[in-house]
């Protein structure tokens, strides 16, 4: 069955809040509501994208590979949010691969509506602006985080920033799954180093372990080690 765009909850956390309802009406129409399962690819960094799409539910990591063919993950988006946007509205290839964390459902929305939308309402045109500036700036803060912090400061920043925009579940447990690989990816070091930390944190008392879950036990003390105390 197909979704309304207009009477959908997500598009008031998105560009998308700012469009009418006649103009969702006409996205409706247009627009493919796909079931993806973790670990799919929902498109390839170089690839030539026909569409944005918009999570209704569920998370996933953005990835760009480096020279030396590692994976590094750029960022994580979470449900509400617009991915493919800057590709469509400058009209290049995409510049990340986007894979779902977990399984989850998309709507594709064809690239013709979104610019048909950017070029007729100045109020989505904005938001649009607004959301690629505030993707610039998480950048130039990675970037920096990168090249200020060691690498046990990254990882406690990252627990931190997982928590803040994943939540945690029943359990006090950080509400998304992540390998030890995927966790050295967001923070730019070796799955090794990675694990080792994860364990000294335990042991350390700042977080529990529970397979893959992680909870926060000691915030206060990993907020400490972001500033480097």
């Amino acid at each position: 069955m197909r979704s309304q765009c207009e009477k959908c909850v997500i598009r008031d956390l998105n560009s998308l809040n700012s469009v009418s309802s006649d103009e969702l009406a006409n996205v409706t129409k247009n627009k493919t509501t796909l079931h993806v399962k973790r670990g799919e690819v929902i498109f390839s960094e170089g690839s030539s994208l026909k569409g944005v799409y918009c999570l209704r539910n569920g998370k996933c990591k953005l990835t760009k590979l480096a020279p030396n063919g590692k994976e590094q993950i750029v960022r994580f988006i979470k449900k509400g949010e617009l991915v493919g946007h800057r590709s469509v509205i400058s009209n290049s290839v995409a510049h990340l691969t986007v894979t779902a964390l977990e399984e989850m459902d998309v709507c594709f929305i064809p690239k013709n509506e979104i610019l048909d939308l950017f070029k007729t309402n100045s109020d989505f045109s904005m938001e649009i602006t607004k959301s690629l500036a505030d993707d610039l700036d998480e950048a130039n803060s990675s970037i920096a985080n990168m090249a200020q912090k060691n690498v046990r400061e990254r990882l406690a920043e990252s627990l931190l920033f997982f928590e803040k925009i994943f939540g945690i579940d029943n359990d006090g447990f950080i509400s998304v799954t992540l390998t030890r690989e995927e966790i050295a990816n967001a923070i730019g070091t070796a799955t090794e180093s990675t694990i080792r930390l994860l364990s000294e944190f335990k042991k350390e008392g700042y977080i529990t372990l529970t397979g893959k879950k992680i909870r926060l036990e000691d915030k206060v003390k990993l907020k400490h080690l972001t500033e480097g105390y």
